[in-house]
């Protein structure tokens, strides 16, 4: 059986190399090998790595991905040794770890390490290119009412701060090609438009949009491009070398499975001079991005962590992973597209998700739909309404099993005959 080794920080004796190997099974909760990796029998493995409450089926995964236990045990592991070793450990090795972990990350998403630094969340990450963004009085930006609210509120701010007008589109639910989404968002190019903030995967409703396709048109009439990649990285494979975007953020403590409170930024080297940084660093070179990423004293076991959870990651494959919760996702959709007072607010085209999906009933707003699932089902999610998508956002994980969706897809078409 292939093993996959986590590294293993081990204090003051490996301060010049402070990751050393620790099996997998080692920090498991049980001791059981992993079988394998393509049988059904892979992921009852991989459920008994995490530790599950059983009053409910979670089935929220999207808002924060829990850590399986073995990421958990390296996570403490990593706050005592800090804890341990105090200011010793902030003032020797703390940047160089940092910046070994965001190398690592670069290398996953394919982008040179002078282009990526690790923040707290996308929000962060985005909110630091809007704020910092070079703005002058007329300037045009474009994203979508589906996107998140808080890169929304930012931009705002900048309309208010220096007169920047805001050019809103929306996202149909089930777009009849890649065209008529490039299209949507061409439609609203002026000269005076400087940057598109566009989701590679809709929070909402976990559509997957054309980011090249999109990327090649703004760039076509000398537009940035800023993709809010929360729930990708981890869950589906970015390429940012393909991409061509010029700024990208996600987080890490969604579908990589780190500890709350990690996130990356990527920013195309050519970008990085004109951005101004959201906190003032010592680094005075404006070409370096670490100009960018002044975080002040924070949690540094957290950035230690996201190596592990890089382990975690390609023990199980990524693209293993991806085709996993595709197959949940559409194993659950695929059965109640046809069913009356149902509406999936998610594309039927297997390209266009993967794990994430929204669920409504004509007959049940989605708050009470949320409220209902948890009080008679015992079926945890969240209640989405607002513009055009109205239900339930159901986000699995590799833990979710098909019995669990069994129960979920009898509960929807239950609620869905009441009157």
């Amino acid at each position: 059986m292939e093993k996959r080794q986590f590294l293993r920080y081990m204090g003051t004796a490996a301060m010049a190399a402070p990751f050393l190997p620790i099996t997998l099974e080692a920090q498991s909760r049980s001791n059981v090998p992993y079988p394998d990796k393509d049988s059904e029998a892979f992921w009852d493995r991989i459920r008994l790595d995490y530790s599950l409450k059983p009053e409910y089926i979670n089935l929220e995964s999207g808002y924060y991905n829990i850590i399986p236990i073995p990421l958990m045990n390296k996570f403490v592991e990593h706050a005592k040794t800090v804890n341990y070793e105090g200011s010793y450990y902030m003032r020797t090795v703390q940047w160089e770890n940092k910046n070994k972990v965001a190398a690592r990350l670069a290398k996953l998403v394919n982008c040179s390490e002078k282009e990526l630094v690790i923040t707290r969340n996308t929000t962060e990450s985005l909110d630091t290119i809007i704020g910092g963004y070079p703005w002058k009085k007329g300037d045009e930006a474009i994203y979508a009412v589906q996107d998140y609210g808080a890169m929304q509120d930012h931009f705002e701010q900048m309309e208010k701060r220096y007169g920047i007008v805001r050019k809103i589109v929306s996202i149909p639910n089930h777009p009849k090609s890649d065209e008529e989404l490039v299209s949507l968002y061409e439609s609203q190019i002026t000269s005076k438009t400087k940057l598109l903030m566009v989701c590679h995967m809709v929070n909402v409703t976990g559509q997957i949009l054309p980011i090249r396709k999109i990327c090649d048109m703004a760039h076509a009439h000398g537009v940035e491009v800023m993709v809010d990649g929360a729930h990708c990285v981890g869950h589906i494979k970015v390429d940012l070398a393909e991409l061509d975007c010029d700024y990208y953020g996600s987080s890490l403590h969604k579908w990589l499975c780190a500890p709350l409170g990690a996130g990356l930024l990527y920013v195309a080297e050519r970008n990085i001079p004109k951005i101004w940084p959201l906190l003032a660093d010592h680094e005075k070179d404006v070409t370096k991005i670490r100009r960018l990423n002044h975080t002040g004293t924070h949690p540094v076991h957290t950035d230690l962590t996201i190596n592990d959870s890089l382990d975690y990651l390609e023990m199980i494959g990524l693209e293993r992973k991806e085709e996993r919760m595709r197959y949940l996702q559409r194993y659950w959709s695929d059965q109640l597209r046809d069913v009356a007072n149902v509406v999936i607010n998610t594309p039927v085209e297997p390209h266009r998700s993967c794990g994430i999906a929204n669920v409504g009933l004509t007959n049940m707003k989605p708050g009470d739909l949320a409220k209902t699932l948890l009080d008679e089902f015992k079926v945890w999610t969240v209640g989405i309404d607002f513009e055009n998508v109205h239900g339930c956002r159901i986000t699995p994980n590799v833990f979710t099993t098909t019995e669990e969706l069994d129960r979920f897809v009898d509960a929807i078409k239950t609620l869905a005959k009441r009157v």
